[in-house]
């Protein structure tokens, strides 16, 4: 039977006592992690979320009564403890932070007796994620999860102190908003109030923050909690967490200086890495050419090689056709790999048509410098040394190439690029490589959509240089946008934003906005637009990603207490469920499943 704490108190944490303590009586509380009954002398592990504790017992020391309680504890029980602490009187055990000390204990109470747990809670544990995330309550108390998750919360906390100090202002934006078009899918809210309308749920609080701007507050701040409903990958989820930001009266390198010593800052208090300023920067274009991607992992090298004029005009159909339809050939040098077995080249090939090619050309160097490829006999040696000459290709080396739009090929070599690396070792998983990714296009072209989109979102502001454009060759245009990379991730992005009502007015026509559109979405930010706002820029960090990064964790659903799986459902919970029909009936909903739509379609055709 379950006893009370009443009269007791904890005086320290498990892992708060060290060898300092010797001596003193305390009184510790937390989770049974193991208990070994040696006879006379029953060992336990005590568990909290600071470490674990060995505490001894003995019937001479504790009792009759207490020494019973001991022999009756399993995995899980919650106990206090009253005790002595005294030095080990084993063997230290080195892996623990209390490996010198144990208690010997006088007095116990059972707080809470537990059931068997469907799995070990234990660091690194090899439990199927599914079972651990339907019973994450249990999943939560293991110490390499608790310990990412408490360092979060030191991010977070040193995030807050470090902006205060730079005078920004910590204000809260709603979270039942205004839904509006472009980027992700919204979260939809019904209002019972007001039948057959719609909340949004934030994508981000990017029109709130401007406001804030027009309204003088200068430096705004936020740990935001934003939703997009989108499909979910590693990094990310339906519900995440930004640290979000505004300033006033600032451009580019304003930004990027509060972030850079942002960025030392808690890289210094949170994981004592020390981080050299100012940090590297690459534009957008180059990043592309360069690693084919506009987040790119700079850890390692093999970087991607335009051969489109070296090719021209070659035998092979492949190569010429990309080109003659305004494509691109470009190739990946993977040095000292020229004896790559067939089966694993082959394995790329089909890893290289997950991101949109049709297939992948090689050709390797021989040590005898003969040549072996997929496309050989398609061109002549001359064609064939020219292009090895420009790969910079040597004995042993593996040669690969994409050929078609230059989108695809981007997407297939930079993917493919960072496959390699992680398949041939080539990366130092102790190093943070941070760089910032600036100059990127103000728009991009939608298949889809059969028109421009902005490439972050409507308010980024476009360069001075390149309005000119903006008619004539819209892609042209750059824009004042920044993102922030660590190690092949995007942290966070953010851009100067418009300021001035004609340069927004167009970027809405250009966009495919009418006036009415942009009034009937955006009036209440173009409305105070029209009071005098001063020039502003921001940038948003994904927190879930930065502490991901920093805690070394494989996945973003580690730094999160409860996360959602890939299809947005929660295990544990069980959400989204259904509701009760009192509820729909309030909100004016009727609820029309997929078989009922499938049947109606069938009966209109």
């Amino acid at each position: 039977m379950a006893e009370s704490m009443q009269g007791w108190k904890r005086s320290h944490r498990c892992a708060e006592l060290s060898l300092k303590n010797v001596g003193e009586e305390v009184t510790v509380m937390g989770w049974v992690q193991k208990q070994r009954n040696k006879g006379g002398i029953i060992f336990v592990d005590l568990r909290d979320r600071s470490g674990i504790l060995q505490i001894i017992f003995e019937e001479s020391d504790c009792g009759a009564e207490a020494f019973a309680k001991a022999e009756k504890m399993r995995s899980e029980f919650v106990v206090a403890v009253v005790g002595k602490v005294e030095k080990r009187s084993g063997a230290v055990n080195e892996n623990l932070k209390t490996g010198e000390i144990e208690i010997r204990a006088t007095q116990v109470r059972i707080l809470s007796e537990a059931e068997t747990p469907p799995f070990p809670v234990e660091s690194d544990s090899k439990t199927k994620e599914e079972i651990r995330l339907k019973y994450r309550y249990l999943d939560l108390r293991r110490p390499d999860l608790q310990e990412k998750l408490i360092l979060r919360s030191k991010i977070a906390s040193e995030m807050r102190a470090f902006m205060a100090k730079e005078g920004f202002l910590e204000i809260e934006t709603p979270i039942l908003c205004k839904s509006t078009p472009e980027g992700a899918r919204d979260y939809l809210v019904p209002s019972r109030v007001h039948p057959g309308n719609f909340y949004a749920l934030p994508q981000s609080p990017q029109l709130y923050k401007q406001l804030l701007m027009c309204s003088g507050y200068d430096r705004y701040f936020q740990i935001a909690r934003c939703f997009r409903d989108e499909d979910l990958r590693a990094d990310r989820q339906p519900e995440f967490t930004q640290a979000d930001m505004e300033l006033s009266f600032v451009d580019v390198d304003d930004v990027i200086d509060v972030n850079e010593r942002l960025i030392q800052h808690i890289c210094k208090e949170a994981i004592g890495l020390d981080i050299q300023l100012p940090l590297p920067r690459i534009k957008w274009q180059e990043a592309m050419d360069r690693y084919g991607s506009d987040k790119p992992d700079t850890r390692f090298a093999m970087e991607l090689t335009d051969v489109s004029d070296v090719v021209a005009g070659c035998g092979f159909g492949v190569f010429t056709s990309a080109l003659e339809s305004g494509g691109s050939v470009r190739g990946l040098n993977v040095k000292g790999q020229a004896e790559m077995p067939r089966k694993k080249i082959d394995a790329l090939v089909d890893f290289a048509k997950g991101y949109g090619a049709k297939g992948l050309a090689y050709l390797s160097v021989q040590e005898d410098g003969t040549y072996k490829s997929s496309f050989a006999k398609f061109m002549t040696e001359e064609e064939l040394d020219r292009l090895v000459k420009a790969m910079q290709g040597e004995k042993g080396d593996l040669l690969l190439f994409a050929a078609d739009k230059k989108d695809i090929v981007y997407s297939v070599l930079g993917a493919l690029r960072v496959e390699l690396g992680k398949q041939l070792g080539l990366i130092d998983e102790s190093e943070f490589n941070f760089l910032w990714v600036v100059d990127f296009p103000l728009l991009e072209w939608s298949e889809e959509e059969n028109r421009f989109m902005a490439m972050h979102h409507p308010f980024t502001m476009p360069m001075e240089e390149d309005w000119q454009y903006i008619d004539s060759d819209p892609g042209r245009v750059r824009a004042k946008a920044y993102d922030i990379v660590l190690n092949g991730v995007e942290l966070g992005g953010g851009s100067v934003r418009i300021h001035q009502n004609d340069i927004q007015e167009k970027m809405f026509e250009v966009l495919g906005f009418t006036k009415e559109q942009a009034r009937e979405q955006f009036g209440f930010l173009l409305s105070a637009f029209e009071y005098g706002v001063p020039p502003h820029a921001g940038l948003a960090y994904g927190l879930d990603r930065f502490v991901m990064l920093l805690t070394g964790a494989d996945n973003i659903r580690e730094v999160i207490a409860f996360p959602k799986i890939k299809d947005a459902s929660c295990l544990m919970t069980e959400a989204p469920g259904t509701v009760d029909a009192k509820q729909l009936e309030e909100l004016c909903i009727a609820v029309t499943t997929a078989d009922v739509l499938e049947n109606g379609k069938k009966e209109e055709a």
